[in-house]
């Protein structure tokens, strides 16, 4: 799995241009220009040509740009994906995808050549289909499964409060699916705008789960998502100290080692290892 970082993925409204604009001054680490939820149908046609433009100016730095079309089945689709297709984006982000005939419908609408696909996971048969999504990842080139909470929770019919409860089943599948995979994992929004406590909950919550990052709605939520889903100085110490101590001549031709009492493999090599290359 790729250790870039993804800590931050912001939506943009691709039918607002000073917004684009302003995407590529954000601190940000994915850059998603939406064309579905965050566009009104008499606006689609204009938000896609904007797209095109935006992606062929380019000037979005090292931040992944991702586009969101519409979805299979939507009358934008097939336009949607005809005008992305060989732009250069870094991947193409499909709402509601439920069944592994749904990423090679995409994959065959691309293209094989055409970019990858993150796969929103927002429907009860998404859910009950991971284990199968994550199998075809190879396949049709999926490289990431994004929650889409919004429309879990509305489909579930569940209550959601500031623990997102409910929701934690469906929120450790997606990333099991994905570390099954070896694709990035983001969690969903936090739609609570003004208040700071609980998207900072929202995101040791998620980070805790083991996702890589957060999909957000405004860029004042891209700093406490950064912070959130980096390690922290104390994790990254003891990651030097990890490779150091295995570094040494003695611990070449060990499997395990005793560090600061306790029990250390390979395997916590490794993870150290990703957290310094990120």
């Amino acid at each position: 799995m790729t250790t870039r970082r993804r800590r931050s993925a912001l939506y943009m409204p691709a039918s607002n241009a000073r917004a684009i604009a302003k995407a590529r001054t954000l601190d940000c680490d994915v850059v998603i220009l939406d064309l579905e939820d965050a566009v009104a149908p008499d606006e689609k046609t204009a938000a896609r040509d904007r797209v095109v433009e935006a992606v062929r100016e380019g000037g979005f730095g090292s931040r992944k740009l991702v586009v969101r079309v519409n979805g299979l089945g939507t009358p934008w689709y097939a336009d949607d994906v005809a005008a992305v297709r060989e732009i250069g984006v870094g991947a193409v982000l499909v709402p509601k995808v439920s069944y592994p005939a749904d990423l090679e419908t995409v994959r065959a609408s691309l293209g094989e050549d055409g970019p990858p696909i993150w796969a929103m996971i927002e429907t009860c048969a998404a859910i009950l289909s991971l284990p199968t999504l994550s199998q075809a990842a190879s396949a049709t080139r999926l490289t990431a499964l994004v929650a889409g909470t919004n429309d879990l929770a509305k489909e579930m019919r569940c209550r959601l409060g500031p623990d997102r409860t409910p929701l934690m089943p469906a929120l450790t599948a997606t990333v099991i699916a994905a570390r099954a995979a070896g694709i990035v994992a983001l969690d969903g929004v936090c739609n609570a705008l003004d208040d700071a406590p609980r998207f900072a909950v929202e995101c040791a919550q998620g980070a805790m789960l083991g996702f890589d990052g957060k999909t957000l709605i405004h860029p004042s939520q891209i700093e406490a998502a950064n912070a959130g889903f980096a390690p922290s100085k104390e994790e990254l110490a003891r990651a030097h100290l990890i490779v150091a101590t295995f570094a040494k001549p003695e611990n070449a031709d060990k499997g395990a080692i005793r560090l600061d009492g306790q029990m250390v493999e390979r395997l916590h090599l490794a993870e150290a290892e990703a957290m310094l290359a990120d």
